[in-house]
């Protein structure tokens, strides 16, 4: 009787069957792996060429409603007590939420009151300031409260819109409809602030919405009391990978034509400081040393620019120690911003 030999490495070797299920799966996990990098490579640039609405969205990132679950037409909500919520129409079909909060001072008085009282309000002989925030998320987010609640601590009114397509504001925005809402919002409260000083104040994507409508005005004759950009940033020399505003713009090669940067075909463009070598309004910039998405020099540039073209009596920069962890968004929360805002209005 003969005895049979396995021969080493036979497909009977439970062995080599368990090596080679182990390779077969590795490489069907590789090729799922590559197939599914080839389909993000291909189809998301080819949906971006296809939808410019998709890159309007990475360019303002409004429908990105933060904080979550807050009711805007509610501002009490947030600890906003004498605030009313109202909605202007800054063109035919574009409606625009917007906050008013009133000075401290009056918040027991405004408890109850209506849209009238508000109005009639900014006749009291008060600062009122036109709060114009960065891009992502509503009025509510947390560092624009924190703005408002500083203003009126200080006895200034303060607005505080949501630009068209953010919030509960209705249409989409582009640079000129951003702009065009602030026109509007500004000579709606010229019609009924009387002498009081109106004064703009532009955070982040706010400070090229601010610097437009300034030079939109001044083509007018109009020149604003009073201009505060809060981290201002520069299309015109902030070469960095990461925009500002804009954080999908990644490097991968042949992403220069698919991901085309949307001021590049001037499409979205803010030219602060081409309208700061223009502006004839008194200019603070504030800028924390430690801003993570403009970096300080570009804030020094800008200060240079517009000081350059006025005077340094009428152009302040003021920044803030890296050490206290500000970064873009957290300015409201410095115990000296009272009296450096103060002492801005003071000398309007």
């Amino acid at each position: 009787m003969k005895r049979r030999v396995k021969q080493r490495g036979s497909s009977t070797d439970p062995r080599r069957r368990a090596g080679v299920q182990r390779e077969g799966t590795k490489s069907r996990w590789q090729l799922k792996r590559l197939l599914f990098a080839a389909f993000v490579i291909i189809s998301v640039p080819v949906a971006v060429k296809m939808l410019p609405e998709l890159m309007q969205h990475f360019v303002y990132t409004h429908r990105v409603s933060v904080p979550f679950f807050v009711d805007l037409s509610r501002p009490a909500d947030v600890s906003l007590n004498h605030t009313v919520n109202m909605y202007l129409t800054s063109e035919a079909g574009i409606s625009l939420g917007v906050w008013h909060t009133v000075p401290e001072s009056r918040g027991k008085e405004a408890q109850g009151k209506e849209l009238g009282w508000y109005e009639n309000a900014l006749k009291d002989g008060s600062p009122v300031f036109i709060y114009l925030h960065g891009n992502t998320g509503t009025r509510a987010a947390p560092h624009r409260v924190g703005v408002a609640k500083v203003l009126s601590a200080l006895g200034y009114h303060v607005l505080v819109p949501d630009y068209r397509g953010f919030g509960d504001s209705t249409g989409e925005p582009t640079e000129s409809g951003l702009t065009t809402d602030m026109l509007y919002l500004y000579n709606w409260v010229k019609a009924r602030c009387g002498d009081s000083p109106v004064v703009v104040w532009g955070h982040s994507l706010g400070t090229g919405v601010a610097t437009n409508g300034a030079v939109r005005l001044l083509d007018q004759g109009v020149v604003l009391d009073g201009v505060i950009l809060e981290g201002a940033f520069n299309t015109a020399r902030q070469h960095i990978p990461v925009h500002p505003f804009i954080w999908y713009y990644w490097k991968f090669p042949g992403t220069g034509y698919l991901f085309p940067e949307p001021w590049a075909g001037n499409e979205v463009v803010f030219p602060s400081e081409l309208n700061l070598k223009k502006m004839k309004s008194p200019i603070l910039f504030l800028h924390s040393e430690d801003d993570h998405l403009v970096p300080i020099e570009i804030a020094r540039q800008m200060y240079e620019a517009a000081a350059k073209a006025q005077t340094t009596d009428r152009v302040k920069l003021v920044t803030f120690d890296g050490s206290l962890g500000y970064l873009h968004n957290g300015l409201y929360r410095d115990s000296k911003l009272p009296d450096i805002i103060k002492t801005f209005v003071s000398s309007l």
